[in-house]
């Protein structure tokens, strides 16, 4: 089995952090974020990924290899942006794709049950089934009504006004090769704009998934993702956190300080006396010094807090950034990554 992942795009939302690093591999509860989702297509019998990049394409690939356990990993490089559907025909162009073929969002984080998608794409004798889920606020993503038979009726990309349906498109297809085939080839091509809103009545389908699934591509949803994994309402194999629900890898200096709830602390960061660290996300390598205190914020790789520095919710330090002795980083605070904070 097959599965392509798309994972080209450049991850504006979360900057500061993808300044520095790919979202693909962006640490997420202290591993590259895609590894967690190549351990979900494992799960459901993949064994070969495709993973198409184009922002740091060099970087994703010298994080992940060409092996991820049971999972061997190619890559395909969009040298301009494609779209959701391109990358899949410029990947069947280079003579990777098969028969069949799994394509998944790259920014995704999920434990739905993709053999019994597969399953039902069987036994519809279906071009193409798409993962649905049930959603209270449908605003931000493509609804897709369906017949009682699970055929799909329309697919409408975040359109204005009330929606006819609260199933969602999950970034999860089963897709025949004629329907890789019918993405016209050297352009930007939108599965959600273009081939599948062509496919209705030509054996189209949805598959109403359960389970986990979350869209990591925003801060917000970036430290929700962190809190469930910590919390195991996930699917994961994250080593055991400590009693504090945190995760503190190996190399780390913590002692006189105060780590948790619901954090993680990479590898080798120290965190100083009588310093506070709840809600929050250390990358690897990051320095804070003493009497400080981090609420739901987030530094990347080698940052550097001097003594008494407050960095409230939801802010965010770039890499390799130096805040000084007795500054405040506020609420939503996005630092560069090597600016220095007075």
């Amino acid at each position: 089995m097959q599965a392509l992942v798309l994972a080209g795009g450049e991850g504006t939302r979360l900057r500061p952090l993808t300044l520095s690093v790919p979202k693909p591999v962006m640490p997420l509860a202290g591993r590259p974020f895609l590894t967690f989702m190549l351990d979900w297509l494992g799960r459901h019998g993949v064994d070969e990924a495709i993973l198409s990049c184009g922002f740091m394409s060099e970087a994703v690939e010298r994080v992940l290899g060409d092996r991820h356990g049971e999972v061997a990993l190619r890559y395909v490089v969009e040298d301009q942006a494609l779209g959701t559907a391109g990358p899949v025909r410029l990947a069947a162009d280079h003579g990777l794709i098969g028969d069949r073929l799994l394509v998944l969002n790259g920014d995704v984080l999920t434990d739905i049950d993709l053999t019994a998608q597969i399953a039902q794409h069987d036994q519809t004798g279906a071009a193409a089934t798409l993962a649905l889920l049930a959603v209270d606020d449908t605003s931000s993503y493509g609804v897709v009504p369906t017949a009682e038979n699970g055929e799909v009726e329309a697919f409408l990309e975040k359109s204005a006004g009330p929606a006819p349906t609260d199933r969602i498109n999950a970034g999860a297809y089963v897709l025949e090769r004629k329907v890789v085939e019918r993405i016209e080839a050297g352009r930007p091509v939108s599965f959600e704009l273009e081939v599948f809103p062509a496919m209705v009545g030509e054996g189209l389908y949805g598959y109403m998934a359960a389970g986990y699934w979350i869209d990591i591509g925003t801060p917000e949803r970036y430290l929700e993702a962190t809190y469930d994994l910590l919390a195991d309402r996930v699917q994961s194999t994250l080593p055991p956190r400590d009693e504090t629900g945190s995760l503190v890898a190996e190399g780390c200096i913590t002692s006189g300080a105060r780590i948790g709830p619901m954090s993680v602390l990479g590898h080798h960061c120290s965190v100083g006396d009588r310093s506070t660290v709840e809600r929050s996300v250390l990358h690897d390598h990051v320095r804070v010094g003493r009497d400080c205190a981090l609420t739901g914020a987030v530094l990347a790789e080698r940052a550097h807090l001097g003594d008494r520095v407050r960095v409230e919710e939801e802010a965010m330090v770039g890499a390799g950034a130096k805040v000084a002795d007795g500054a405040r980083v506020e609420r939503g605070a996005r630092i560069e990554p090597g600016e220095r904070v007075e």
